[in-house]
């Protein structure tokens, strides 16, 4: 893969708190976390994408990821605690409950995918969870989350948000059912979460479950029925908002600066990816204070007056993908945005 040089580090707008996790401009977007190969060149499959694990019960953790697309065809994921295989599945699916874990222990995941003819790509990035203290015998199932309720977010996402049952203090995670299968966990201090990867024009039925540390599942909630919209609207209901550009000077450099506001996923959004000119430029992670509301970030350009920049952003969202880019924006150096 070639890559241009790296860039001189962000000036002085740049948020501190922010890890740039990636060389900027890196050609073909390889290097943004999450790129994966695709296995198109004869190789290995990528590595997986997207991977999330949360904390199911005392002694599990639910762990999920992106399906891998393009060739080679994938026949089954792995999914490894430490160093440690403890499950495998065929490619048709991308969550796994990890059991018999200890109470009130860190655990670290990875997951590998294996292709049809068996080579096996290397491993996702490591994501960690950390199992709640056991409780004493308990056979008590959590009261059902309250107040269940969705909105539409184009042709291929929604948001589902719950309140809290009466007894959240006992609640671990909640789960998330489309029909009769589970599709999605989410953390006791989340209560609301976007699912992608729909298809438009379709009718879904979703509910929720509460988890105790014990393993008790609540009764369902009353099902949230939501049609996603006709046509493909290329995940804009998931794209950050009000979003903008524009350039400043200093010490004889040329800085982009964009700002925006987090898209509304029920979570804090700690990552983005910046696709400048359309390539994928820069990818960002908050380590920790994630912003919630307006958020902003400059970067090096250069030290040419008059070029001009396309630009825009997307976050990943809480189901492990990314969601729709922001509107593009062009800027030229030596001038406002335009």
């Amino acid at each position: 893969m070639r890559r241009v040089p790296a860039p001189a580090p962000p000036g002085p707008g740049a948020a501190a708190r922010v890890v740039v996790a990636c060389a900027v401009l890196a050609l073909l977007g390889a290097c943004a976390p999450g790129a994966a190969d695709d296995g198109a060149d004869g190789g290995p499959p990528g590595a997986p994408t997207g991977v999330m694990a949360v904390a199911g019960s005392a002694t599990s953790v639910h762990v999920m990821w992106n399906a891998l697309s393009g060739r080679p065809r994938i026949r089954a994921y792995e999914v490894y605690r430490g160093t440690t295989r403890v499950r495998t599945v065929p490619a048709s699916e991308h969550m796994v409950d990890v059991v018999r874990l200890r109470p009130a222990t860190a655990y670290v995941f990875t997951v590998r995918a294996r292709a049809e003819d068996g080579r096996l790509g290397p491993r996702s990035r490591p994501v960690r969870a950390a199992t709640p203290a056991a409780a004493a015998a308990d056979h008590s199932a959590p009261a059902r989350p309250l107040a269940p309720h969705g909105r539409v977010l184009g042709g291929r996402a929604v948001q589902l948000s719950w309140s809290r049952p009466a007894d959240h203090r006992d609640v671990v995670s909640y789960d998330v059912y489309q029909g009769g299968t589970k599709i999605h966990s989410v953390g006791a201090g989340q209560t609301a979460t976007v699912l992608t990867g729909l298809r438009p024009g379709t009718r879904y039925s979703f509910t929720v479950r509460a988890r105790d540390a014990a393993g008790n599942l609540s009764p369902a909630t009353a099902p949230v029925r939501l049609t996603t919209a006709p046509g493909s609207d290329d995940g804009r209901g998931t794209a950050p908002a009000a979003f903008r550009a524009g350039t400043h000077l200093s010490d004889g450099a040329y800085y982009l600066d964009l700002g925006w506001v987090p898209p509304r996923t029920g979570g804090v959004v700690t990552q983005y990816q910046i696709e400048l000119d359309g390539r994928p430029a820069t990818s960002l992670v908050w380590g920790g204070g994630a912003p919630r509301g307006k958020a902003s970030y400059s970067f090096y350009l250069g030290r040419d007056a008059g070029v001009t920049h396309r630009v825009r952003i997307r976050a990943m969202l809480p189901d492990g993908t990314w969601g729709g880019f922001s509107p593009e924006r062009t800027v030229t150096t030596g001038t406002g945005p335009r």
